[in-house]
């Protein structure tokens, strides 16, 4: 059987990180996810995913990310069963989470989280410094392969 789910979105609130009776760390979390397609016409809609992440992971989740941020989640789909306050059975679908990545460079998730404005440093010197460009044309840089017979490949 396969069981996996990736998926990329933004963060819908900052994760609060809990911990069980027994001391495991444990957060969840909602990624708002884009879909793929758009009906003519209609603005584009979001799915909501709810995710569960236990242990390290939690920690880094909590550690590293904000609302509005962009995440990437690797996991299995698990579903359960539950009663509410009323009596009435529910089901829960979430996502629980094996591997978290960031989706974006801390400068873009800070523009994320100002609300799509870039902020920028508040030290001139923390600025990064652009590379510099070969503009003249000049390939003396680089080494010309005559035939590619020696390649490993």
């Amino acid at each position: 059987m396969l069981n996996v789910a990736i998926v990329m979105g933004r963060l819908v609130a900052d994760p609060e990180l809990r911990h069980t009776p027994n001391d495991i760390a444990v957060t969840s979390f909602t990624v708002a996810v884009d879909r793929s397609y758009v009906k003519s016409g209609t603005e584009r809609q979001a799915d909501f995913i709810d995710v569960v992440a236990w242990r390290s992971t939690a920690d880094f989740v909590c550690k590293y990310f904000r609302k509005g941020q962009a995440i990437v989640v690797q996991g299995s789909i698990q579903t359960r069963t539950y009663t509410d306050s009323q009596g009435n059975k529910r089901k829960a679908v979430e996502i629980v989470a094996d591997n978290v990545h960031f989706a974006e460079s801390k400068r873009d998730s800070s523009a994320a989280t100002t609300g799509g404005a870039y902020v920028p440093p508040s030290r001139p010197e923390a600025a990064p410094t652009p590379a510099p460009a070969y503009t003249s044309g000049d390939t003396g840089d680089f080494e010309e392969i005559l035939a590619d017979d020696d390649l490993p490949f």
